[in-house]
């Protein structure tokens, strides 16, 4: 046992790289998920004894983490009180009239938005209203979804909040002996790199992009959409209005299909048709929308039968309707239940095949998906119908708009009281958390659930990874290594030299991973080499995150990989032109500004 333990000390340092080097296999083959390939290797460190549970222990004292889950619950209080959604409805609604300007107008916001928000949940949410705007521009949705992943990933560069990356890139930096980044103190260096992505994205990129047809004609870009309608109330503020005057026509998941008035259909220049009293709006939407519009005084919403002048039900549950069902084929306004219960349909979805007339009037199909609201006790019997199956509470949440300044303000008060050094951003961020969930902006349950979980594991697996790392003497090992052939290089060529190396490193593994790794190595190596470190963290920071050639290098591109049905090479394609241009730009401003 002692000869174990003397062989694993005398060589420590080569074995903590064999482990990094198992651990790169392990990213890149993916069998396993990222985060649990980080905690096997920090468990390997702490089994041989290179670091002790005390040391392991030590990384769950880092704030980046605590700082990246406090942003993560902002961005969705942000999507909760549908801030992005009302911004992308503005633009969605200039569209027609002006398609090159509303898609300039949606990607310049989604940079901006991404500079402070986390950019995951930023492209989550855009990725239906990119699908929506193509629609409505008749562009194909294939040539956004990928730009829009890489100005969110060059949006996220341009402030030390805008991606987790820039977080744990400062934070290492900090443990090694450099003073903290300011929030705004990349900011030169990301508007460079921005601008230089944007011209590689309309001169090469965007032409090397497949295009596909347009998304179908209805649609509102979400994997389900309901039909519904909207009565509107005698006492309703919306009279007298035009329907392009109202909130339902400007928002940017709800698509109005005809007005009903008086036993007839109106098709045709909705946005000039005055509302009256018990008009029908006919309208396609998504769940959350429809959990929105729910809740207005406006209007009632769904199937509303003679008489029906109650409240809304307090359950709202979804159902599935049984191939068995005696109804199927019939219209939806004669389903057996809605005259036995006090219930009503809310909205109706089916794959692929939404019925175009009202919602009384469609024809049930076998697996119709029904939104149904009641008490809760009508609701309990219809768990006894056994034409329906499937019934479940509905996941979805409706929209606090009202509370949108609040999370806006908590969000910009984070920004301020971090830039003028006020108070430290972990700190201002945790206080922002706590004040919109007083705020009731988002439920507590909804703010745990923003979080994302692998990206906290995996930082915390790789940061004693790290630590193991620098324990063993590996980074030592690496830094001598490197030394020698460096030594006589000027400045710029070890910036061009950390960037590619960087670059290339987080096309095949993580980008929170390479942030990790690389930091305290570019560190060591220009106080070895007699240069300022700082320029070379920069350039670590922002090539860990520029992955445009694969949609395994960043969160987002794997979302948009999804999304568009893209095939690997188009990410390569596409990427190549854009990480040439923007690297050499960010090389070279951070040369210049240094």
């Amino acid at each position: 046992m002692d000869d174990i333990r003397l062989f694993i000390e005398t060589w420590q340092a080569p074995i903590g790289l064999a482990i990094l080097g198992l651990m790169f296999v392990g990213f890149i083959l993916e069998r396993f998920p990222a985060a649990v390939v980080a905690i096997l290797g920090a468990c390997a460190f702490l089994f041989l004894g290179i670091i002790d549970s005390k040391q392991l222990f030590s990384v769950f004292s880092n704030s980046a983490p605590i700082t990246i889950g406090a942003m993560f619950i902002l961005s969705g209080a942000l999507l909760r009180t549908g801030t992005i959604d009302a911004i992308a409805g503005a633009i969605i609604n200039r569209a027609s009239r002006h398609p090159r300007l509303a898609v300039a107008e949606m990607f310049l916001g989604v940079y901006v938005a991404s500079a402070f928000m986390n950019n995951t949940p930023v492209v989550v949410v855009m990725i239906p209203i990119i699908l929506r705007l193509a629609q409505a521009t008749g562009y194909s949705a294939k040539k956004l979804l990928i730009p829009l992943s890489f100005i969110c990933i060059l949006g996220g560069t341009t402030t030390l909040i805008g991606t987790s990356t820039n977080l744990i890139v400062d934070s290492v930096a900090r443990a090694n002996g450099q003073p903290a980044f300011g929030i705004f103190e990349i900011t030169p260096y990301g508007l460079i790199a921005g601008v230089a992505g944007m011209i590689m994205l309309a001169a090469f990129s965007s032409w090397l992009l497949p295009k596909d047809e347009a998304a179908p004609a209805g649609s509102t870009g979400s994997d389900e959409v309901f039909v519904t309608e909207l009565t509107i109330r005698n006492a309703s503020t919306l009279r007298g209005k035009t329907l392009g005057e109202t909130p339902i026509a400007k928002r940017a998941k709800i698509q109005v299909t005809a007005i009903k008035r008086d036993g007839r259909y109106i098709r045709h220049n909705l946005a000039s048709e005055i509302l009256q009293p018990d008009d029908v709006v006919v309208i396609r939407t998504d769940l959350p929308e429809l959990m929105s519009l729910r809740k207005s005084q406006d209007f009632k919403v769904g199937i509303v039968r003679k008489g029906d002048v109650g409240p809304m039900g307090e359950v709202v549950v979804e159902a599935m309707v049984a191939p068995s069902h005696p109804s199927i084929g019939n219209r939806l306004y004669d389903i057996p239940f809605l005259s036995l219960l006090n219930v009503r349909i809310l909205g109706l979805t089916r794959y692929r095949n939404l019925p175009r007339s009202d919602l009384p009037n469609a024809k049930i199909h076998a697996a119709d998906k029904l939104v149904v609201t009641g008490s809760k006790a009508d609701i309990a019997r219809m768990y006894e119908n056994p034409n329906l199956f499937g019934i479940t509470n509905t996941s979805a949440r409706a929209f606090r708009r009202d509370k949108a300044p609040l999370a806006i303000g908590a969000l910009a008060a984070v920004v301020i009281l971090s830039a003028l050094n006020v108070l430290a951003i972990e700190v201002a961020a945790i206080l922002a958390v706590g004040f919109i969930l007083i705020a009731r902006c988002i439920d507590a349950e909804e703010a745990w659930s923003s979080i994302d979980g692998n990206v906290l594991v995996l930082i915390f697996g790789m940061l004693a990874v790290g630590l193991a790392l620098e324990e063993a003497g590996s980074v030592k090992m690496v830094v001598n290594a490197l030394a020698p052939f460096l030594v006589e290089a000027p400045v710029w060529a070890v910036v061009f030299a950390v960037y590619v190396v960087s670059v290339l490193l987080t096309e095949i593994i993580t980008n929170n991973a390479v942030a990790i790794l690389v930091t305290p190595i570019v560190i060591k190596l220009g106080t070895d080499l007699g240069i300022d470190p700082r320029p070379l963290v920069i350039a670590v920071m922002f090539a860990a995150s520029a992955s445009f050639a694969t949609p395994i290098g960043y969160q987002t591109n794997t979302l948009v990989y999804a999304a568009g049905n893209y095939r690997f090479t188009d990410f390569f394609k596409a990427g190549i032109p854009l990480t040439i241009g923007v690297g050499l730009a960010t090389c070279f401003a951070i040369i210049a500004l240094s």
